[in-house]
This record gives C-alpha cells, sequence and structure tokens, in this order.
C-alpha cells in the first residue's frame, strides 16, 4: 500500500510539473505575441506593463504549482537528503514568488495611477 501511494505521489507531481511548464510555456509565447503586435503597430511610447503582470501573474502561478509538485513528491516517506532539497527549493521559490508579486503590485498600481 504504502508503494502505490508513493508512485501515486510521484504521477501526481509529475503531472503537476507538467501542467505548470504548459503555463509557463503558453504565457511566454502569448507575451511574445502581444510584444511583436504592439512593435508591428510601431506604437513605441505604449508600456509593455499589461503584458508583463499578465507573464509574470502566470510565472507566479506556475511557481506556487511547482512548489506544490515537490511537496506532495516529498511528503511520502522523505530522507534527510529529501527534505533538504526541498527546503532549499521551497526558500528559492518563495523568495522568487515574493519579489515577483511585489513587482507586479506596483506594475498594476503604477498603471491605475496614470489612468486616474
Amino acid at each position: 500500500m504504502e508503494e502505490a501511494v508513493k508512485n501515486l505521489a510521484v504521477v501526481v507531481g509529475i503531472g503537476i510539473e507538467a501542467i505548470s511548464i504548459l503555463i509557463i510555456a503558453v504565457a511566454v509565447i502569448k507575451a511574445m505575441y502581444a510584444l511583436l503586435v504592439r512593435l508591428a503597430k510601431d506604437t513605441s511610447r505604449m508600456s509593455n506593463e499589461g503584458i508583463r503582470v499578465q507573464l509574470g501573474s502566470s510565472i507566479a502561478i506556475a511557481l506556487e504549482l511547482l512548489l506544490g509538485a515537490d511537496i506532495l513528491q516529498t511528503a511520502v516517506a522523505p530522507t534527510w537528503n529529501d527534505l533538504g532539497q526541498l527546503s532549499a527549493i521551497a526558500v528559492l521559490r518563495t523568495g522568487l514568488n515574493y519579489f515577483l508579486e511585489k513587482e507586479l503590485k506596483e506594475i498594476k498600481h503604477l498603471g491605475q495611477s496614470s489612468v486616474n
């Protein structure tokens, strides 16, 4: 039974990682497309804040999913090495997500200020 739970955790974790990769890939493709459309219109005065907010939001979601996948894969009978790696990954991803969210809030705030 324990082996089946381990295998399920690994399979679900890999599925979540694949979804995260897909989220990032789609977000990057959408951002590149939006940027190319903007460049084709030759609107050099237009800012890229909206593109950055959408891309950043997608990356933040993917980081949270990846952290969840790592926790899931480590939750079943972890070794001390697994726990150490998870701790390092959690700190890095949480830090990245914190600063990304902070920057996104600033961008949104600046965008709202320029509208008012």
